[in-house]
């Protein structure tokens, strides 16, 4: 009988152990791509230096450089000095006009 228990103990722990070992995945070549996405270049936007800041724009700069996140700042915008890897932070004048796009 303690026989008994103890191999359907250690059968049940067997079953249990291989379902949760078909939990796990391998990244697929995809999922490695997507570890890219959000990284910034700002080396081929400086073309929008001078432009009106408008959605249009805005929307190409984020899809030519890459970016997570297109942060435009405006004239006496406070901004953290913190860094991140997938922001473009687009500089804008008081008359809207883009004057500088980084990668910050």
């Amino acid at each position: 009988m303690e026989r008994a228990t103890s191999l359907r103990t250690l059968l049940v722990a067997a079953v249990l152990a291989a379902g949760l070992s078909a939990c796990q995945s391998t990244p697929t070549p995809s999922a490695a791509r997507d570890t890219d996405f959000g990284r910034c270049s700002d080396a081929g936007v400086q073309w929008a230096v001078g432009k009106t800041n408008d959605e249009p724009t805005i929307r190409r700069l984020k899809q030519e450089s890459g970016a997570g996140l297109v942060n435009p700042i405006g004239p006496g915008t406070i901004v953290s000095r913190d860094i991140r890897q997938d922001r473009l932070r687009v500089y804008v004048d008081a008359g809207n006009v883009i004057t500088a796009v980084r990668c910050e």
